[in-house]
């Protein structure tokens, strides 16, 4: 009943935001707009998308060491099917369908890799943190003036979330230190709790904190760190691509401040980031280069199918080989058990 009811106010809240994003428009502009979109960027940009995938896949192997050798095969196709995942399905399944996938063909607890996976999320925001301070503080000093407050409003939420995530990196940082220790503290808690439910905090503990490993060499964390800006420039190029392709007004630096803001948008767990993501490109471009609502809503349909399209198709097959559907997809999100050997 309640994954019934999440799946409802999920589905309502794209469904809302699809209505903010498409209010007022001009459908035939925006058809108009896609049609007269040049080919060849919008290929540059589809080819990106796949260099992202083949980039994240290589950094999570990095990451993976700790715990056991991995193939890049396999992390490939976990990555895949992870992106997939999250595209059909709500609250980011992918994240959690990601490391059990991989967990059936590599010899490691799927608990300690999702503890990877949510070591790639501080990283990815550091280095988007990295490359908007860069635009904001060199390369877009030359905004209108109109624009200063939306403009300073950027600013704020960007220290903001660099504050949270050195402070989650820290909070990692401690629990990676002793991953026993932390197993045998969550374990005390079956003076409070049923010792049953202690005992599996404690498990599950250890196992994350193991997974944390690349946290305890720093030279690990600052490989994967340096891992990330190609993959995140890369992603930048594949926007970039698209506003080429749509004739905007939008330098390759200004990728950076539409990226922070699709980072925002994706975070609204809706399928596939739908909603959130044409909502937040459409006011990145509208507000900060004075781009028309019409070129804006027609880029960011496109975008947004080039962004997801080769993760799903590739995902989908990847499942597929496995003998995974839609539904076998979501039974294994729904059933994954972090406390549960891999």
């Amino acid at each position: 009943m309640r994954s019934h009811f999440r799946t409802i106010v999920v589905l309502a809240l794209a469904f809302a935001l699809l209505g903010v994003f498409l209010y007022k428009v001009d459908v035939r502009g925006v058809a108009g707009e896609i049609m007269r979109a040049r080919p060849d960027w919008l290929a540059l940009s589809l080819v990106t998308m796949f260099i992202n995938l083949a980039i994240r896949a290589w950094r999570w192997q990095y990451l993976l060491e700790p715990l056991g050798h991995t193939s890049f095969a396999n992390a490939f196709r976990a990555t895949a099917v992870g992106f997939a995942a999250s595209s059909v399905l709500p609250a980011r399944a992918g994240e959690v369908i990601r490391p059990y996938f991989l967990a059936r063909h590599e010899r490691m607890s799927a608990t300690g890799a999702f503890a990877t996976i949510v070591l790639e999320r501080l990283l990815d925001t550091v280095a988007v943190l990295v490359l908007l301070a860069s635009y904001v503080l060199i390369f877009g000093r030359d905004l209108d003036a109109s624009n200063q407050v939306a403009f300073t409003a950027v600013k704020w939420a960007g220290a903001t979330a660099a504050a949270v995530s050195f402070s989650a990196l820290a909070v990692l940082f401690f629990l990676a230190k002793d991953p026993a220790r932390l197993g045998q503290t969550l374990t005390r808690l079956g003076q409070v709790l049923p010792s049953a439910l202690a005992g599996l905090l404690g498990r599950i503990g250890e196992k994350f904190a193991t997974g944390l490993g690349a946290i305890r060499r720093p030279s690990r964390l600052l490989g994967a760190l340096v891992w990330s800006f190609p993959l995140w420039l890369c992603i930048g190029l594949g926007i970039w691509a698209v506003t080429m392709a749509f004739r905007l007004p939008v330098p390759f630096t200004g990728s950076f401040l539409l990226m922070a803001l699709l980072v925002i948008g994706v975070a609204v767990p809706t399928p596939g980031a739908v909603g959130g993501f044409h909502e937040m490109f459409r006011l990145g471009l509208t507000m900060f280069f004075g781009v028309s609502n019409t070129a804006a809503v027609g880029s960011a349909i496109v975008l947004h199918a080039l962004s997801i399209g080769p993760a799903l198709l590739l995902g989908l097959l990847f499942a597929g080989q496995e003998g995974l559907n839609l539904a076998g997809m979501r039974q294994l999100a729904d059933q994954a058990d972090p406390g549960r050997p891999a």
